[in-house]
């Protein structure tokens, strides 16, 4: 693995840069993408940033987040992925990714899951409660100091993956990332109302109606939510209207794993994982083909709903016995 002073060194030598981020993208997510990209635009590097699908609303308020594009429109000699653990994390952009680092463009991974593969050139993993503390740490040595827009990015990862700052892999690193951001203007207020407090009346009801379907299984060790196309539909929502239920489920006790299915399309679901501890959600994950961290993790399912909960309660059941 590189140090964060080589990345910078390759990077800061770059004359242009697409920055690559997971589909369907979360606060760490977009926070990178768009922390990095003010970096770059200080420096005089021309940039964009790509992401196969729609960013969500209650991101939108960063600045810099209105530019993103779902196709990269610049032919640049740099690109970089953040947040993202392998290349299939891109969806229908890895083949662009893949692509370009055929032809010979240098490929910068900049990530913080345990479960990363180290698909590029250069690499730097670093396990943190957000990837946003590391993209701090780099554009700290790049030389950039830093200003309000990219304070207001970072802080939006650091919020946002680290559940407001509860979940057992924050550390004192996150709170000296989060003081930094602070110090230069972003505000915690502004940034916790919009990604986790405002909603519509719409998305209330939904949340109710998911929760009040919660099936519990060995002993409420387990709790699943199904978030079905046509629930989305009645309220006329989006995908990213689901955040929220997978944490919210791991508060019941003595629930262990919380685990949303979110119906894609038919016979497709996104797995989103949580666990207290005891469960290595990302092993699990992992059985299926996904990953990510030890308490929260992902993957997809393809089948029949039920035929999916029968595999997916049988994995999570032989972590619990060994628990």
């Amino acid at each position: 693995m590189n140090t964060l002073e080589e990345i910078s060194d390759v990077l800061k030598r770059l004359k242009s840069a697409v920055i690559f981020t997971h589909t369907r993208p979360d606060g760490d997510a977009v926070g990178c993408a768009v922390a990095l990209a003010r970096a770059f635009s200080i420096l005089k590097i021309k940039n964009e940033i790509a992401c196969d699908s729609e960013i969500p609303q209650k991101f939108r308020y960063l600045s810099g987040a209105e530019k993103i594009v779902k196709t990269p429109t610049l032919d640049a000699d740099g690109y970089i992925c953040v947040d993202a653990s392998d290349a299939t994390r891109l969806g229908e952009l890895s083949r662009v990714f893949e692509k370009g680092a055929k032809k010979g463009k240098i490929t910068v991974n900049l990530d913080h899951h345990v479960s990363n593969t180290r698909f590029c050139r250069y690499n730097f993993v670093r396990e943190r409660s957000s990837n946003c503390e590391n993209i701090e740490q780099l554009i700290l040595a790049m030389g950039v100091e830093g200003d309000e827009e990219i304070a207001s990015a970072l802080m939006t990862g650091i919020v946002t993956d680290s559940g407001s700052f509860s979940h057992n892999d924050v550390n004192g690193d996150t709170f000296r990332a989060a003081a930094y951001a602070a110090d230069r203007g972003a505000s915690v207020e502004k940034i916790t109302y919009e990604t986790m407090r405002r909603q519509s009346k719409a998305r209330a009801q939904m949340y109710v109606r998911v929760l009040s379907g919660l099936r519990f299984l060995f002993d409420d060790r387990l709790a699943v939510a199904l978030v079905t196309q046509e629930e989305l539909e009645r309220g006329g929502l989006k995908q990213d209207a689901t955040e929220g239920i997978v944490d919210f489920a791991l508060t019941i006790e003595p629930v262990e794993v919380s685990v949303c299915l979110l119906e894609v399309k038919k016979g497709q679901y996104k797995a989103s994982f949580r666990s207290k501890g005891k469960v290595n959600v990302n092993e699990v994950a992992g059985k299926f083909g996904g990953g990510g961290h030890v308490l929260a993790s992902g993957c997809m399912f393809f089948g029949e709903i039920e035929e999916i909960m029968d595999r997916l309660s049988y994995a999570v059941r032989q972590h619990l016995e060994d628990a």
